[in-house]
């Protein structure tokens, strides 16, 4: 027996799924708001997977501040009355690999700062969860400071950056391997 000291690694998460159908989805999940309200704006997009194709059971948790830049801070996300903004919101792809969220535009969290979406992806292989992020498309020179983009890259930036529909949207597609590969990150 040594006594000699060695670093311990954890064991590896679990694989995620495939058990999102009946599990995690719950009533109006994908609304941060009620469709229709004012400032309300559809996020959506596809999953993709290495080959380019639809990823058909991944589920999609997004956090982010309300259209003037506030983090809310009440608890009951979980709760949707229709009328109440909660910053928080989880959604299951369809069978062609779509999602789909009804939110609102998200507002600098300071002076000057580009607003951004954080994104969490669960889906079929993953031992643990991915963490991104999605930023609008408008004001290039909040882009073009903020810190996670500038350390990129510049090719890799637009892996991060939606495209604004016609109606308003935006539509993000998330690439989980392959030349086209969203930018993923690192938390310790």
């Amino acid at each position: 027996m040594s006594n000699r000291t060695s670093q311990l690694v954890p064991t590896p998460g679990q694989t995620v799924g495939p058990f999102f159908g009946y599990a995690l989805p719950f009533e109006k999940d994908n609304e941060l708001l009620a469709p229709g309200s004012p400032g309300s704006i559809r996020l959506q997009g596809t999953v993709y997977d290495g080959a380019n194709q639809p990823v058909p059971d991944a589920i999609l948790e997004i956090w982010q501040p309300d259209s003037e830049g506030r983090v809310t801070r009440r608890t009951g996300s979980l709760v949707r009355d229709g009328y109440t903004f909660t910053g928080w919101g989880r959604g299951s792809v369809g069978y062609t690999g779509v999602f789909t969220f009804t939110t609102v535009n998200p507002g600098p969290t300071g002076p000057g700062a580009a607003p951004f979406i954080s994104v969490a992806i669960f889906a079929r292989g993953l031992t643990n969860r991915l963490f991104t992020r999605i930023y609008l498309p408008e004001n290039e020179e909040a882009l073009a400071k903020d810190p996670l983009l500038a350390s990129l890259e510049p090719e890799r930036r637009g892996t991060l950056i939606a495209r604004r529909d016609p109606d308003g949207g935006l539509t993000w597609d998330l690439h989980l391997q392959g030349e086209d590969e969203t930018v993923f990150l690192d938390f310790q």
